[in-house]
């Protein structure tokens, strides 16, 4: 019963999801202009050339904040069984955030910290 169970939920959402984008095609309203086609840019048209090179400041933000997100997504299942192991693992979260502790002054020591 439970393999069947899955078999009937998985054709069931590919069914609902088929048909949800095919209604929507057929009753959204279409259009075909030029202006459809081009860059868009602040509702502009765009002065030189598009592709150029910028500098991703927040990209290293968003990296240092993922690293530190992670480490609560493992600090909070250390904290439910502290008590049970003991000693131990109050030596494994030491190291724990001595290895992340690093990475934050290696990050700090690059500028990465600096937004500019």
């Amino acid at each position: 019963m439970g393999s069947e169970a899955i078999i009937v939920f998985f054709l069931a959402g590919v069914v609902l999801v088929a048909g949800a984008n095919f209604l929507s095609n057929l009753i959204s309203p279409k259009s075909d202009n030029p202006q459809k086609r081009e860059p868009y840019e602040s509702g502009m048209t765009t002065i030189g050339p598009t592709w150029v090179q910028f500098k991703v400041g927040y990209y290293l933000f968003a990296i240092l904040f993922l690293i530190f997100d992670v480490e609560v997504a493992f600090l909070v299942p250390w904290a439910v069984v502290f008590g049970e192991m003991g000693s131990i693992a109050l030596v494994e979260i030491l190291i724990f955030l001595f290895i992340l502790g690093l990475g934050l002054a290696y990050a700090w020591k690059k500028g990465a910290l600096k937004w500019e």
